[in-house]
């Protein structure tokens, strides 16, 4: 140092405020969304993730669960002819189903959205009653409507002069009950979704689709369906993934039978694994769904975030 330069001590440097990094962190809008999706991300993990992967180890037990055979239980189902049964039923079962749903929730919807607003409540309680009652519950009443000795419906068929229909003793017509009873019970889900959908439609599209001469139907062509396309593949997806996982339905009304006919892939699973004492049998048989949904999972939210994006 020169001589007649004068040091100066430097400052000490100035301690950080207390709770200023805790005050950033909270700031964050990700860490924000992190912490308040946390307890679901949790349960998701508990009661998805973990019994998923459970599941799999299972499948790759013998059926004492005493050791690891890797992919024989997936080779031995394929095997089966009755496993394909259960595939082509659940198949079946599902894809028909939520069609049926989703044309029937369609139509509801419309049909409420076109009435006036007092009257729209008391339609919709009425038609969300099949969706409110428990499943097992409704499902026991068609039990009964479908009895072969009891059945209602055969009593008003008889009633004028028609044989009576063996409802859950034949395959056709026990799938045909089961598909029944599930679009009797999902149809109201759709309707309250796709109704939601279209009132959120500006009524402005309506007007300027009058304006250039549009009929009805070019107005539900070209307007309301697709402004309304992500909530269908959404509500379908998730329909679907509930249809495939269907028990109690089948379950009530015809344990699988005819002869394993109307078998899906829960209630096979269930008699597999818990009847018949094999598990891992079972959890293969739960597992063959997974890959099934999760293609048409794919495909699905794969367009939907395609035309979010084009319409953002």
């Amino acid at each position: 140092m020169s001589q007649g330069t004068l040091s100066v001590p430097a400052a000490p440097a100035a301690a950080p405020p207390r709770g200023g990094a805790l005050k950033r962190l909270s700031r964050r809008n990700s860490t924000v969304a992190f912490l308040l999706t946390l307890p679901l991300i949790l349960l998701i993990l508990g009661l998805v993730v973990y019994p998923f992967l459970y599941a799999l180890y299972l499948s790759m037990l013998n059926k004492r669960m005493t050791r690891f055979i890797g992919w024989e239980n997936f080779t031995f189902l394929l095997g089966r002819e009755t496993f394909w049964n259960v595939v082509f039923q659940s198949v079946l079962f599902a894809v028909s189903a939520v069609l049926l749903k989703a044309l029937i929730g369609f139509v509801l919807a419309h049909v409420l959205h076109a009435l006036p607003s007092k009257g729209q409540r008391k339609w919709r309680g009425m038609l969300l009653v099949p969706w409110v009652i428990p499943p097992a519950i409704s499902t026991l009443a068609w039990w009964w409507l479908f009895d072969p000795s009891y059945s209602a419906f055969n009593w008003a068929l008889m009633g004028i002069g028609v044989d009576p229909v063996p409802w859950l003793g034949q395959a056709g017509w026990a799938r045909f009950s089961v598909i029944l009873v599930n679009v009797w019970y999902g149809s109201p889900f759709f309707m309250i979704m796709y109704l939601a959908a279209l009132k959120s439609v500006p009524d402005q599209l309506y007007e300027a689709a009058a304006i250039d001469g549009a009929s009805g139907w070019q107005k539900l062509r070209y307007v309301t369906f697709p402004m309304m396309r992500n909530i269908i593949s959404i509500t379908v997806l998730f329909s679907l993934i509930v249809t495939f996982a269907n028990f109690d339905i089948v379950r009530i009304l015809t344990n699988g039978g005819p002869q394993d006919t109307t078998h899906v892939f829960a209630t096979y699973a269930f008699q597999v694994g818990i009847q018949s004492g094999d598990i891992p049998l079972g959890a293969s048989v739960s597992l063959f769904m997974f890959p099934l949904l999760a293609v048409f999972a794919i495909f699905t939210l794969r367009g939907v975030n395609k035309r979010s994006k084009e319409m953002a």
